[in-house]
């Protein structure tokens, strides 16, 4: 096995201009870096990925870090998509405080389904955002484009998109461009802080312990340890799991919830929102573990909830405050109810609304509380000072900056 050992400048300060030695973003505070910090988001990576390409001796520098014990499984955010998790990550907090509860939602006042990738609807300012403006070197690179102005918004650095600069939306190389450009701007821009977020596209079609997905962590394996290498202080999280959702012949397991509920309370009776919705939907078809309800006649609740909550494959029905509390949701950009499908299942609106016949590979997706846990590493200990409650993906840079040693 390969030794990677601790690096550091000394402990000089690389803060050029700060005000000082930390701040508070929203509500929480974070230590000044000493040293380059790098938070990864590596998009649908559930450990047992990392675990199978361990397992195969293919992934050194990540088992160096298992074998450390700088190694926990935190929680991410509800529902587990792309964006809700990645501004939970560069926010450090919920979506109920941010404001991104999906991909995808319905603005209420206008009836107007909007995708969720405009900064005018962040309510809270990013952890980069603030270390910008308080005199830190911040550099950003996302695979996708739909994130970047999220993710960017305030930031006074370089924000770049893989997706933006040519690369291949449906390929590995969306990720691992992502890694190549980081690596080439921690060297020219000398970042305090670097957040790089990566693409889902292996894990929608890949299973743990493929080849092609030990082939692709083997790549982000050696990516990774060329950031240790260049004496970056590393925090790897990811913002949802993946699972397989197919019924025993391998065709997709849906429940079509528009459908159902036509058949059930009539066809003006609701509008089915599927928050997973985006611009790439080629290798999911707009089916996730997660859906939002908006009730025409809200008196058809109570029952709704218990016709729903009955079904083999839905895990939990909430009506929307239950969901702000207990999912940590703003309760004013999810339905009157949401749903949670079960491990092996997704939500669908109506059959026709989807068009499988781009997928190449039995369906894997995320969305539900069966891909919430994932793994969280860094390359050096920590304090033991972490918070009581469970760890979650949004706290990578709070661990960064505070419990890192």
């Amino acid at each position: 096995m390969a030794s990677y050992e601790r690096r550091t400048f000394g402990g000089e300060a690389l803060g050029r201009t700060q005000l000082s030695d930390s701040i508070t973003v929203n509500g929480r505070e974070y230590h000044w870096p000493k040293q380059p910090l790098v938070v990864v988001c590596l998009d649908g990576s559930s450990f047992d990925y990392i675990e199978a390409a361990s397992a195969a001796d293919l992934t050194p520098y990540l088992t160096s870090l298992i074998s450390a014990g700088n190694f926990r499984m935190v929680q991410a955010a509800m529902p587990t998509f792309t964006n809700p998790n990645n501004v939970s990550i560069v926010t450090g907090v919920s979506p109920a405080r941010h404001g991104i509860s999906g991909n995808f939602y319905l603005h209420r006042a206008s009836k107007k389904a909007t995708m969720m990738n405009d900064a005018s609807l962040l309510r809270a300012e990013t952890i980069l955002a603030a270390f910008s403006r308080a005199g830190a070197r911040v550099t950003v690179v996302t695979a996708k484009d739909k994130l970047r102005p999220l993710i960017a918004c305030g930031v006074d650095g370089v924000c770049i998109s893989a997706e933006q600069e040519g690369v291949p939306v449906y390929s590995a190389a969306l990720s691992e461009h992502v890694f190549k450009r980081g690596r080439a701007l921690l060297k020219t821009e000398k970042p305090d802080l670097m957040y790089l977020s990566t693409s889902d596209y292996i894990q929608h079609l890949h299973a743990p312990g493929s080849r092609e997905a030990n082939e692709f962590y083997k790549v982000i394996d050696h990516e990774l340890s060329e950031f240790h290498a260049g004496y970056a202080t590393l925090v790897v999280t990811a913002d949802h799991g993946m699972n397989s959702k197919t019924d025993a012949a391998g065709e997709p397991s849906v429940i079509f919830l528009q459908s159902i509920l036509d058949e059930w309370f009539g066809k003006s009776s609701t509008t089915v929102i599927l928050p997973i919705t985006d611009p790439y939907v080629v290798h999911h078809g707009s089916l996730g573990s997660f859906a939002s309800i908006y009730l025409h006649d809200i008196t058809q609740e109570p029952q709704m909830i218990n016709r729903l909550a009955e079904m083999e494959g839905i895990d939990l029905v909430l009506d929307r405050y239950l969901a702000n509390r207990q999912l940590e949701l703003p309760a004013d950009r999810i339905g009157d109810l949401v749903v949670c499908a079960d491990r092996r299942t997704v939500l669908g609106t109506r059959e026709q609304d989807h068009d499988l016949s781009t997928l190449t590979h039995p369906l894997r997706s995320h969305g539900g509380l069966a891909e919430r846990d994932v793994p969280m590493l860094f390359n050096r200990q920590v304090f033991e000072k972490a918070p009581t409650r469970t760890l979650r993906n949004y706290d990578a840079f709070w661990v960064g900056l505070n419990l890192i040693q």
